[in-house]
């Protein structure tokens, strides 16, 4: 009802990753780690929340940057993604300048970390490549590979900032593609929140005619912070009759899960016109578009 108001095929030294971006981002294995461990611009950053888990035991010469650093207010909104000068900040902070490779990991569930932080670098137009650990932390132990307790010892350096507004929409331009022909919002979010059965905001629900495809089922049951094959991933989307023709806008609650399938859609499958709209449903709920409740349509 509308209200008005794999396994990945564990990818070894050559990922797949899209064509023709500026940013290439692509999921790596535990071997892609040790088989890259002394590259001295490999710059690995640690996206755990707790510092007590990265005192614990880390990846050698890995950085602790919590990715819920990178979202604060904006405009009376809640954890909206920082500015991209800021971003370029923190990330130089951590030690990544223009002449480094970056490795992402955190754990469990929190792969959302992950490919948040990988779009963020994307977002302030990185030139160089970014890795996401497929499998998570968990995946890394599972091999025996080493961990440490021990901090790593880098210099700050030059971080470049352009900031990359191709690869995300606002609710101004939201509100231009609503109902137009060739266009398909994903929402990665529960069915329940989709439906709109979920009170957590003013008005629940979903963008009229959004695909529901929960992020969940991009990964594997026993480790969510792997993908699945994606083989599978593929069929899932030809099943909601989503193909590379279409202008793929990506939305979810507040940006985060949306980046997962942003990060797979566009740099694994090579779909050409994916953006994510980083405002998502914390935003729209607030706002005077129509509002869909229920199931999505039928396809």
């Amino acid at each position: 009802m509308v209200m008005s108001i794999v396994a990945i095929a564990f990818f070894s030294l050559s990922p797949l990753t899209a064509q023709n971006s500026g940013t290439k981002i692509e999921f790596v294995s535990p071997s892609w780690v040790s088989a890259n461990a002394n590259d001295p611009n490999l710059r690995i950053l640690d996206v755990r929340w707790s510092p007590i888990d990265y005192f614990t035991g880390h990846l050698p010469n890995a950085v602790h940057i919590a990715d819920n650093l990178i979202r604060q207010p904006k405009d009376g909104l809640p954890v909206q993604l920082v500015d991209s000068d800021k971003l370029a900040g923190y990330l130089s902070k951590a030690g990544v300048t223009d002449k480094s490779k970056v490795l992402i990991y955190s754990d469990g569930r929190d792969v959302l970390g992950s490919s948040q932080f990988a779009y963020a670098l994307e977002r302030i137009g990185f030139k160089n490549s970014v890795a996401i650990l497929d499998g998570g932390l968990s995946g890394y132990k599972q091999t025996n590979a080493e961990l440490t307790q021990a901090f790593p010892k880098y210099q700050a350096g030059k971080l470049s900032v352009k900031d990359n507004k191709n690869i995300r929409v606002n609710l101004a331009q939201v509100r231009d593609l609503l109902d137009k022909k060739g266009v398909v919002f994903i929402d990665p979010r529960p069915a329940k929140a989709f439906a709109g059965e979920e009170k957590y905001f003013v008005r629940n629900g979903h963008i009229p005619g959004a695909r529901n495809i929960p992020w969940p089922t991009f990964t594997d049951p026993q480790n969510p912070h792997k993908l699945k094959p994606l083989s599978e991933i593929e069929k899932l989307l030809a099943d909601k009759k989503i193909d590379k023709s279409k202008d793929i806008i990506v939305t979810c609650t507040t940006g985060r899960e949306a980046s997962l399938q942003y990060v797979v859609l566009k740099h694994l499958l090579g779909y050409p016109n994916v953006r994510l709209y980083e405002g998502s449903w914390t935003e729209y709920s607030q706002s005077d578009l129509p509002v869909e409740t229920g199931a999505e349509r039928p396809v």
